[in-house]
This record gives C-alpha cells, structure tokens and sequence, in this order.
C-alpha cells in the first residue's frame, strides 16, 4: 500500500536538489563548463524546483488559510506545512537561480572568479543579501578597460 508523501520527505528532497544545484554550479565556475554552471545549475534545477513549487501551489493553495494582503495574512499562510514547504522551494529556486546568474555576470564582465567566493555562500544561504554585495563587489572592482585604438 502507498502512503501519501509528506512535506518533510519533500522537504529533504528539495534541499537535496537545490544543494547539487550550488555543487553543479561551483564546479561548473572552477572548470569554467558553461553547460554546469548556466544549464543545469542556472537553469535545469530551478526549472525542477519550480515545477515542484507550481504543483505544491496548485494542490494545496485552495486549502490554506491566509494571504498576502498583510503580515498577519502570511503568518497565516504559513501555517500549513504544504504552504511553507512551498514557500521554501520557491527560495531555493530563485537563490539557486539568482547564484548562477551572478556567477555568469561575472564572466561576461570578466570579473575573477575569486569574487565570488564570499557573494556565492551569502546568496546560498540569505538570498538578496548576496545578489546586494554582487551588486557592490561588481561595481568596486571593475577590471581594467584598455583604451588603445
């Protein structure tokens, strides 16, 4: 007989995805694959993590209590346990997503791969707090334009 899945198993799952996502996309920076770093860990795993987030909204939003209309409304929402597990997908697929775009800026502007050493953990594990020291680590340490014509 099957048992339903329960939030946490999926939970596990999500955390297991989106942390081979950070390990792809590390790897994928030191031997400069762009197939690593920009298909499967900036687009393919969020892409998965996504769907999951969709199908977990999908099922389970019509049940839940609460909203987005004030703080109180969210607290509410997160409440069910499908809510906050869909929450948490929802960071991991755009933490992980916002990572591998950095990690590409910093190639197109030919910044060292050095940079993002600190900015990369800080995205991982608090989000917009990485992409704003990218914002300020990408504008302080511009690489040298030559002039010559």
């Amino acid at each position: 007989m099957l048992t339903a899945i329960e939030p946490e198993a999926l939970f596990r799952l999500a955390n297991l995805l989106a942390l081979a996502g950070w390990i792809v996309l590390g790897i994928g920076i030191a031997v400069r694959s762009a197939l690593l770093h920009e298909r499967i860990a900036g687009r393919t795993i969020p892409i998965v993590l996504s769907l999951g987030y969709a199908a977990l909204i999908s099922v389970h939003w019509w049940s839940a209590e609460g909203g987005f209309g004030a703080l109180s409304e969210v607290s509410a929402l997160f409440r069910s346990p499908w809510m906050l597990l869909a929450g948490w997908v929802h960071y991991l697929a755009f933490d992980l997503f916002v990572g591998a775009w950095i990690a590409g800026d910093a190639a197109a502007r030919g910044q060292s791969r050095w940079l993002l050493l600190p900015v990369l953990p800080m995205t991982f594990l608090f989000g917009p707090a990485g992409f704003l020291a990218w914002i300020g680590i990408r504008t302080a340490f511009r690489p040298e334009v030559s002039h010559a014509r």
